[in-house]
């Protein structure tokens, strides 16, 4: 999020200047009104731009954007350079260019004019090269990328500080040029050479573009890049053959029309064609007209959700997600709804859902779209979705039911004091104030104190039933033996060697212990069994227990509202696992496992 935050400024400072100076150039070099040339040069030019900004500002780790940007200043930059050179060859024509005004002006205008040779060289070279991802298609491309970068150097070089005129057909000396024959001669060499390197290296790629297109796979935006590198290298050839001021006017038109807005077309159809970088061209209702939008991709969705999801609750990320499906694909309204029904919607719901798809033990939905249809890439999306969604969803619906367990579990404790050791305290008290006003003798004394000791054998009870001290002093298995020690059925309890010594984490000793607990209680409370079977085990990694009872059994789509029922969220929440086996009649097998971790 911060990222993106970022580079919108940056992205917008760059695309800004570029689009002003490609304006202003062009006034400046045919003044107002523009002639139509003019208007067709400014919206070539204004497609790199646009599209580099959209994809700095929604994907600034793609560097591919900012490459984009790049181009689009060196060129518009460039290209202002080139219209103030007649202003400032005039000027010195009238009078030497002594004043350090004038002086500054014809640098800054020769270093301007310069950048449009580092524009040739990236658009040729690293355009295509690194299109669409913004990296090499493989390391074997390293060499060429390294050569590249070191023939544009070379190349800028020799035009920054090239003898004689800093532009043939403006009479402006170039300020920069050494003095001295040889740093000439070798700056007008590095120039040329840096050039043809640039040239050779462009085809190098281009035929890397074509031998990419030959592969399986999509070729459709590929193609069109390969069309656009092509025609604007033989544009440049066609210019450099004839002389750029002295070409014949068609092949001025083609060579300059070929060089100047190929590329950058051949860009904007992939977009508008491909969807190229999820940027999107719109037309709504009768009115026509271009909205280039950046659709998030599902990584900067979670990227951007990641940080919220992680200050609130489980249940609220519902809602957090839900606003991430809308925002992404552009929807009306997007719910993500679970298996007991909870639904939470982002937007004002209304006729039916255009996409639904399962996402764990949930689903998610969205409405029509704000503009246009469903498309394929909508699917994909929505699909993609599916999977963090799912887990969320899975972990709320997790969390709900822990929260209802944990308050059953409450309201069960809370039932058996009612129920059992409040009213034996409230009878013995009653008790003492009568033994108190009659002067009860030695028989009620003893009434009263066994009283007492029931209930604090009740209490004691209610008590190992919350967090027994012998699980804390014994362990796992001690504990288990003595809940079953006393119960009113035979019961067997059996433990792998070596169990019984072993010690486990809090969480593990206190899950299992509970786990049989509970399927002891209802194999006595509600199936009548006559014999119960546990059995500890360790295997695999494993910390296992089952309890066996032959009772009357029961069946399975009540459990949710028996006591067995949160034993399996108590076990999920540790990674383990739960396994209940029982019908009517045939009695009841309670599984469970966890890690065992000590």
């Amino acid at each position: 999020m911060s990222g993106t935050r970022a580079a919108r400024p940056l992205a917008a400072g760059a695309a800004l200047t570029a689009a002003a100076a490609t304006v202003a150039g062009a006034v400046l070099e045919t003044g107002l009104p523009l002639p139509t040339s003019q208007w067709a040069f400014i919206s070539v030019s204004l497609i790199l731009p646009a599209v580099g900004w959209l994809l700095a500002v929604r994907r600034p780790r793609n560097a591919y954007g900012w490459l984009l940007l790049a181009v689009a200043l060196c060129v518009a930059l460039g290209g202002l350079g080139i219209a103030l050179l007649p202003f400032l060859g005039e000027e010195q024509s009238v009078a030497p260019a002594s004043v350090p005004a004038s002086v500054l002006a014809s640098v800054l205008a020769s270093v301007l004019t310069s950048l449009m040779s580092v524009s040739y060289g990236l658009s040729w070279v690293f355009v295509p090269l690194l299109f669409p991802e913004g990296r090499l298609p493989s390391p074997r491309w390293r060499p060429v990328a390294v050569a590249a970068a070191v023939a544009i150097g070379v190349e800028w070089t020799g035009v920054l500080l090239h003898p004689g005129r800093v532009h043939q057909d403006v009479p402006l000396d170039n300020p920069l040029a050494p003095p001295g024959e040889w740093p000439r001669l070798a700056a007008a060499l590095a120039g040329g050479v840096g050039e043809l390197a640039v040239f050779l290296l462009a085809l190098v790629v281009l035929g890397g573009l074509v031998i990419r297109l030959r592969r399986p796979g999509p070729r459709g935006p590929l193609a069109w890049i390969v069309a656009g590198t092509a025609a604007a290298l033989a544009g440049y050839a066609l210019l450099t053959v004839y002389g750029f001021s002295h070409s014949p006017v068609p092949a001025q038109w083609i060579g300059g029309l070929t060089v100047t807005g190929a590329l950058p077309a051949a860009i904007g159809v992939a977009v508008v064609r491909h969807n190229l970088f999820d940027l999107r061209v719109g037309v709504r209702g009768s009115l026509l007209y271009l909205v280039f939008d950046a659709r998030p991709s599902v990584g900067d969705l979670l990227t951007e959700l990641g940080a919220s999801l992680e200050e609130v609750e489980p249940v609220e990320q519902l809602g957090r997600l839900a606003d991430a499906v809308r925002a992404g694909l552009d929807a009306r309204w997007a719910a993500v709804e679970l298996a007991d029904g909870t639904r939470v919607v982002a937007g004002e719901e209304s006729g039916p859902a255009a996409l639904s798809v399962p996402a764990g033990m949930g689903r998610i939905s969205c409405g029509p779209k704000v503009a246009g249809r469903v498309t394929r890439e909508d699917q994909r999306l929505l699909a993609a979705l599916a999977v963090p969604v799912g887990l969320a969803i899975q972990s709320a619906a997790l969390a709900a039911r822990l929260v209802n367990a944990q308050e059953a579990e409450r309201r069960r404790i809370e039932r058996n004091i009612h129920d059992g050791v409040q009213q034996q305290l409230v009878a013995l008290i009653a008790g003492l104030e009568l033994a108190r006003a009659t002067g009860g003798g030695a028989s009620a004394l003893a009434l009263l104190r066994e009283q007492a000791r029931q209930a604090l054998a009740d209490l004691r009870e209610l008590a190992a039933g919350i967090h027994p001290s012998v699980l804390e002093q014994g362990g796992l298995v001690e504990a288990v033996e003595e809940r079953c020690a006393g119960l009113p059925v035979p019961t067997t309890v059996t433990a792998d060697p070596g169990l019984r010594t072993r010690r486990f984490s809090d969480e593990i000793e206190g899950a299992m212990y509970f786990t049989v607990s509970e399927a002891i209680a209802n194999a006595l409370k509600h199936a009548g069994a006559s014999r119960i079977e546990v059995r500890l085990s360790q295997d695999g990694g494993r910390l296992r227990v089952s309890v066996t009872d032959d009772g009357s059994g029961f069946d399975e789509r009540g459990v949710a509202r028996r006591g067995l029922g949160t034993l399996a969220d108590r076990m999920a929440a540790l990674g383990g696992g739960f396994e209940l086996r029982t019908a009517p009649g045939e009695g009841a097998t309670v599984r469970a496992w966890v890690s065992a971790h000590a």
